[in-house]
């Protein structure tokens, strides 16, 4: 019986209310293929990174030797909880989510299962309208390293690709300019007395600024050059001095080039093709058994005579200057670039696995929403649609129809 003059509603907030049911953790099989093309020695997971999502109750199936270009054993990742699949498709018929450095082949695409999710690079300057159909047809989840942005804007994967690219590029051009790579003979950075050798650098992101950091530390005399100046007055406070800069515009992209003994590519759009900035008729005013290193060949490449190469034959000579163009430049360094790659996408496994499925995931984070091209049966990045010419979906659509 109530006292006289209370309210009954005061009552009514202490009764129970329905309990909210938290997202029951996902449980994955995340597979680890054997990387078979380009030459690619990285391995995406490490046996460290192995142990850790064992611990967090998923299971790492990696397919024997997959490892072995990192110089990582199948006993390390054994050791470490994970399982050695013999067989690459029975890794793909059991894994929930397919980690890859480099995009599947056609024979890959083949052994995807339906509702799989793919994690992997994309390599805009090589895909295909047919793949991206092949892969739509798989009613799969396929997210690209190059598309991939945090909150920021910043692209860490790419970043960290890009510093490891940035720094090899000025190593592989100082090797290249040596009399045994097949250059003029001259050292990169000079001595007392014997002036340094121009390097021009075309891009003063990620990899320009790494590239030009190390230019200058080994003693050369270095240019940049960007279309956006606000870039390179970015560089220049990273670096703390002035250095000698330019915007991108044909008459000075024309001097710079001419007069370098090195020329690095480092031009990068995200989620486009690189645009082609230096002509074939610039290259031929270089100077003689100069170097070329374009970076950015994995999205096209940024100079007009340069042409994919592998790591078993790196360099051609044309126009008498020397290209190198590897698409996979971080593959140089497997060791350190698969602790890189490893590092960030432990976190982001974990992340889908605490959400319960890529479903809210989707929901929950920018960061994987931008770094979905292919949902089920539909294209969702728009640059690609662009590209190819093909129908696009927004995701956010998509996932909203719970398609």
């Amino acid at each position: 019986m109530l006292k006289k003059g209370v309210d009954p509603s005061v009552f009514t907030a202490t009764l129970e209310q329905p309990a909210r049911i938290r997202e029951q953790k996902q449980k994955f099989i995340i597979g680890v293929p054997k990387e078979r093309s380009l030459q690619e020695n990285r391995v995406a997971i490490t046996p460290k990174a192995a142990g850790v999502l064992v611990a967090n109750g998923h299971q790492v199936l990696i397919e024997h030797q997959a490892g072995a270009g990192a110089q990582y054993t199948d006993r390390e990742y054994t050791e470490a909880g994970a399982s050695i699949a013999y067989s690459e498709a029975e890794l793909y018929q059991k894994a929930n989510i397919i980690v890859k450095i480099t995009p599947l082949d056609y024979d890959e695409l083949k052994l995807l299962q339906p509702r799989q999710i793919l994690i992997s690079a994309v390599h805009l300057g090589a895909i295909k309208p047919d793949y991206l159909k092949q892969l739509m047809q798989k009613n799969v989840t396929a997210i690209g390293f190059e598309f991939m942005q945090a909150a920021d804007g910043s692209q860490p994967l790419v970043r960290m690709m890009s510093e490891i690219a940035g720094i090899s590029s000025i190593h592989i051009a100082a090797e290249l300019l040596s009399y045994t790579g097949g250059g003029k003979g001259t050292l990169l950075g000079g001595i007392t007395g014997i002036p340094p050798c121009q390097v021009t650098i075309l891009g003063a992101g990620t990899v320009g600024y790494h590239a030009t950091r190390t230019a200058m530390a080994l003693g050369a005399h270095v240019r940049v050059i960007d279309s956006e100046v606000h870039k390179l007055q970015m560089l220049e406070q990273k670096l703390g001095q002035k250095i000698w800069t330019a915007v991108s515009q044909r008459d000075y992209i024309e001097e710079a080039v001419a007069q370098a003994d090195v020329l690095i590519g480092a031009v990068h759009v995200p989620g486009v093709r690189t645009p082609c900035i230096v002509t074939e008729d610039m290259v031929m005013q270089m100077n003689e058994r100069s170097v070329i290193v374009d970076v950015s060949i994995d999205q096209g490449g940024c100079i007009e005579t340069c042409e994919v190469t592998t790591h078993d034959r790196p360099t051609y000579v044309r126009h008498d200057v020397v290209h190198y163009c590897v698409p996979n430049i971080a593959s140089r360094v497997p060791r350190t670039s698969s602790n890189a790659v490893s590092n960030i996408l432990t976190p982001l496994i974990l992340r889908i696995g605490d959400a319960g499925s890529i479903q809210n995931m989707i929901k929950t984070d920018p960061y994987i929403r931008t770094g979905i091209y292919v949902y089920h049966r539909y294209l969702t990045q728009r640059s690609l649609a662009r590209m190819f010419n093909m129908d696009f979906m927004e995701l956010e659509l998509l996932h909203a129809a719970s398609i």
